[in-house]
């Protein structure tokens, strides 16, 4: 598996939704939308950015969070999108 299938079926399965439905609000023809999300979740196929950001805001995770390749960055990606803009700005302050 790659890194984006590992993130896109964690992020698929936290949101409680099949592959096809996934496949069909990301815009993807519903004739092939399990196939297509499938072929990305086992990285046989990456989805072309355009395609990585509609699954992404489906999701509700930001895109970043589907390239990930460390759990402990993929959660800091993830909690830093739920925060507030003041708390966003103190992070960036602090590491600074």
């Amino acid at each position: 598996m790659s890194i984006v299938g590992n993130r896109l079926r964690e992020a698929r399965e936290r949101a409680g939704i099949s592959q096809k439905q996934l496949g069909i609000k990301a815009g993807i023809d519903p004739g092939v939308a399990s196939a297509r999300i499938n072929q990305y979740e086992k990285g046989k196929h990456l989805p072309h950015l355009a395609t990585a950001k509609q699954l992404a805001k489906v999701l509700g995770v930001p895109t970043p969070y589907l390239y990930a390749d460390d759990d402990v960055l993929a959660a800091w990606i993830l909690a830093y999108a739920r925060v507030s803009t003041a708390t966003r700005k103190s992070i960036i302050r602090d590491a600074g």
